[in-house]
């Protein structure tokens, strides 16, 4: 006779739930040609995999204290954040991985490197940022107002989410399943069980 779950447990499987999803979605980041970053989550994306907002949101923060993730505000326009893991973040500059006191050529480096941005407030100011990411940016949002534009045309905008996974953008070189669950996490697009699948449907307020 199976026993049930205590909270611990419970806790447990949410916080490998959370794990779970971040290295599924890592090895599932999409490659463009021309353009190197390592692999990233949008919070949005976790999400949209794991049902427990709240757990997920403790599950980072643990993370973050146990220097397994970074966190990054990105410049998007919209109140985006990405999750990479940190021996990711790491291979990109060696100049993270030394220590010691930082100067201003230490600045310099790691700005030139694309890995600090001025915060634009406060010129004394920095933040961490991510390398490279800006046609990723771009992709993310053109991807996105295609998405929305396509199912906007539909008659009752909704269509099978397996279509529309497998709809080629021609505005973002973007993977479409990316995008999809950024808009899903996000609350833009909610999906619904039908009998012959899972429909993805415009979120109307």
């Amino acid at each position: 006779m199976l026993k049930p779950c205590s909270d611990d447990a419970e806790d447990n499987l949410t916080f490998n739930d959370t794990m779970i999803a971040l290295q599924l979605m890592r090895t599932q980041f999409p490659k463009l040609e021309k353009v190197v970053v390592q692999p990233f989550i949008l919070q949005s994306q976790l999400y949209s995999s794991v049902k427990d907002r709240t757990q997920v949101d403790r599950d980072l923060e643990s993370f973050k204290k146990d220097k397994m993730l970074r966190i990054f505000k990105l410049s998007s326009g919209q109140d985006d954040h990405a999750i990479m893991f940190m021996d990711d973040y790491l291979k990109q500059c060696s100049l993270l991985s030394r220590g010691g006191d930082v100067t201003d050529k230490h600045i310099t480096l790691l700005m030139n490197a694309g890995l600090l941005t001025r915060q634009l407030i406060d010129p004394n100011i920095y933040w961490f940022a991510i390398p490279r990411i800006g046609p990723i940016l771009k992709g993310l949002s053109q991807g996105r107002k295609e998405i929305l534009s396509l199912l906007n045309r539909k008659k009752y905008k909704e269509m099978m989410l397996s279509s529309l996974e497998k709809t080629k953008l021609r505005l973002s070189p973007l993977d479409t399943r990316f995008l999809l669950r950024d808009l899903i996490g996000s609350g833009h697009i909610k999906t619904v069980q039908t009998p012959t699948g899972l429909l993805a449907r415009i979120t109307r307020d």
